[in-house]
């Protein structure tokens, strides 16, 4: 009997081909993934001093709910939050308006998320897909 792969492998595998035929328009964004670096040029003798209010402001955030997680990098090169935005510029807003992003200390990188659509073929309808 030949093996079978798990479903998430094969969820996995054909998510590509099967992104355009699960859903006819674009995804959702649900969520954006902010990837928050200081600038290798950057001043780092202004990082202490802009910390505290730069900590104070994020704890801001996430207390009113546009911050669902945060992250430090495990190579200590940043910060990851996955924010409560439905859109890029949301999100873009709102971290711009940081200290350390105001002193252009930096480098702020955007990836808006969606549902993965193609579990959306997990819900089909069995009956109906057999002629």
């Amino acid at each position: 009997m030949p093996s079978r792969l798990p479903i998430f492998l094969a969820i996995a595998l054909f998510a590509p081909c099967c992104t355009l035929l699960a859903q006819p328009s674009a995804p959702v964004t649900t969520s954006v993934l902010v990837n928050l670096t200081v600038k290798p040029e950057s001043d780092r003798a202004q990082l202490p001093k802009l910390m505290p209010q730069e900590v104070r402001d994020t704890v801001r955030l996430y207390l009113d709910g546009k911050i669902q997680q945060w992250y430090g990098r495990a190579d200590g090169r940043g910060v990851l939050f996955i924010m409560n935005c439905n859109t890029v510029a949301e999100a873009k807003a709102l971290m711009e308006a940081l200290p350390l992003a105001k002193a252009n200390l930096v480098n702020l990188e955007y990836t808006p998320l969606s549902p993965l659509t193609p579990l959306r073929y997990l819900l089909a309808d069995p009956a109906r897909s057999n002629p």
